[in-house]
């Protein structure tokens, strides 16, 4: 997981930074708002100085108390500091008077972050097949790879954590470059029952993006069969680079691939105030998707939350 799992987070990180660091410029020190200082009057403070030029007024992100009206006090930042978890995590740690805080600007320990984490480098995964010589696991050829096409729910592939858009290097040691769809599902239909060992890559295809809702509880996207159509101007999406004709594949690290529009939404609007989408350029989730019917898809995609 990157450090800055969003843009915010990143905004909030160099506040702190800019104030805390002993080498840091004099001119370029942002004061931190004083503890007694309400949201309200931090937001007010803000629309004052917004037609100063940056920097002019000692603000370098005056903009971060308009929308998370946060207090970065010393006293606000010892509170949060009680321990110093990993940066996986999203956590930011920052030193102060010789003292090593850790704060989480937004985003946190979020469960949707983790569990839509993109991992790198390659991973081994071991399935048996079942009673009827399944393994619950359909594939696809792009581009002379092999790739996740659908995970079935209650399967060894969904046990064994594989998802929609997972890269598949080898099967039993033996390379997959060059291999065509019918060629690897018949190597799959006729490899042991007891053990079949695959090396996956995480979704190389896809992205994750972390957005923030705002007051409303809007992320600012619009969609139209889990398909991005629209961005609005100065949200999250926008802010996070969010792209239109993109595909939305996971929401918090949940496939939602084969649900319908209003289901999505309610899958939305249950989240928190931090949301991690998993994205897919429309044009390569029409390809994967090629020749597989949305009944199929909708009743035999693992729908389930993963476990992190």
């Amino acid at each position: 997981m990157s450090l800055y799992p969003s843009l915010e987070d990143m905004k909030v990180d160099k506040f702190i930074q800019s104030h805390n660091t002993p080498t840091a410029s004099p001119s370029k020190a942002l004061p931190l708002p004083e503890s007694s200082r309400t949201p309200h009057d931090l937001s007010s403070s803000y629309h004052e100085s917004k037609t100063e030029e940056m920097g002019t007024s000692g603000r370098l992100y005056p903009e971060l108390n308009e929308f998370m009206g946060l207090n970065l006090s010393a006293d606000a930042l010892q509170t949060l500091s009680s321990s110093v978890p990993d940066q996986s995590t999203g956590t930011v740690s920052v030193r102060a008077s010789g003292a090593s805080w850790a704060a989480t600007p937004l985003t946190g320990n979020d469960m949707g972050v983790k569990r839509a984490e993109i991992r790198q480098g390659v991973r081994e995964v071991v399935l048996c097949k079942d009673m009827d010589g399944k393994i619950g696991l359909r594939l696809k050829a792009i581009d002379n790879g092999v790739f996740v096409q659908l995970v079935q729910a209650n399967t060894a592939a969904a046990l064994g954590g594989l998802r929609f858009g997972d890269q598949i290097l080898q099967i039993n040691g033996e390379s997959c470059a060059g291999w065509s769809s019918d060629h690897v599902h018949k190597v799959l239909k006729n490899a042991s029952a007891e053990r079949i060992t695959l090396a996956v890559r995480d979704r190389p295809l896809e992205r994750t993006v972390t957005l923030h809702k705002d007051m409303g509880g809007q992320l600012g996207f619009i969609f139209k069969k889990s398909r991005i159509t629209s961005i609005v101007k100065d949200s999250s999406s926008a802010r996070n680079g969010l792209l239109t004709d993109h595909q939305i594949c996971e929401i918090n690290g949940q496939n939602i691939i084969g649900l319908k529009d209003p289901q999505i939404t309610d899958i939305l609007n249950s989240s928190g105030g931090v949301v991690t989408v998993t994205v897919m350029p429309v044009v390569i989730f029409e390809h994967m998707m090629k020749r597989m019917s949305s009944s199929i898809v909708k009743s035999l995609m693992d729908h389930a939350v993963p476990e992190v």
